[in-house]
């Protein structure tokens, strides 16, 4: 059988499979599954289609509607990630209510809203496709010690930086884009 003949057979019988009753559609769903060659579970998701028609390449997305499908809202998360170097959704989920009254762009109220309940993986789910094409500003010049770490007995869980004897400390290197030629290195401590 053609293809031309399965759509003009399936559009003949859709309607009646889809008002009748159960008995009845049996019958009807058996015919259609002998006549067209089809397997039963596809022919049942065929006819109880409402309005495409067979050999349609239409995709309908399952789930529930997408919230956050906005070019606005993408907009302002990229702005945001590319001005905070490239941070991580948990830490742009914080810094967006700080961000969204200085920004000048017009976001209107319903997508500020959608941006003060966005979740943090929602986040990194849009800057998904963008994280290949960004890179971080600044080089690092330490590196973890990784024969030092397992000598050293630290307890994270108890730490007191208002009790004096608690410091931490890096070194920072101000060296532009590259670390060659002559800089200043400095101690930053808190």
């Amino acid at each position: 059988m053609s293809t031309t003949s399965k759509r003009e057979y399936f559009n003949s019988i859709r309607i009646r499979y889809q008002t009748s009753p159960k008995g009845v559609k049996t019958i009807i769903l058996d015919e259609f599954c002998r006549v067209c060659e089809y397997d039963r579970k596809y022919a049942i998701r065929l006819l109880q289609r409402k309005s495409q028609s067979l050999g349609d390449n239409i995709i309908s997305k399952s789930g529930r509607p997408a919230t956050y499908d906005h070019p606005e809202i993408l907009a302002f998360l990229k702005r945001l990630w590319i001005a905070s170097n490239l941070a991580c959704g948990k830490r742009l989920k914080v810094m967006i209510p700080l961000w969204l009254p200085f920004d000048n762009t017009g976001i209107t109220q319903a997508n500020q809203k959608l941006l003060l309940v966005i979740s943090a993986a929602t986040i990194d789910r849009f800057l998904a496709p963008l994280r290949s094409r960004y890179t971080k500003k600044g080089l690092a010049t330490t590196k973890s010690g990784s024969l030092l770490k397992k000598h050293i007995p630290i307890k994270t869980n108890q730490w007191n930086e208002h009790v004096p004897g608690f410091i931490e400390a890096d070194t920072v290197a101000h060296c532009g884009t590259s670390m060659v030629g002559m800089f200043i290195f400095y101690l930053k401590y808190r």
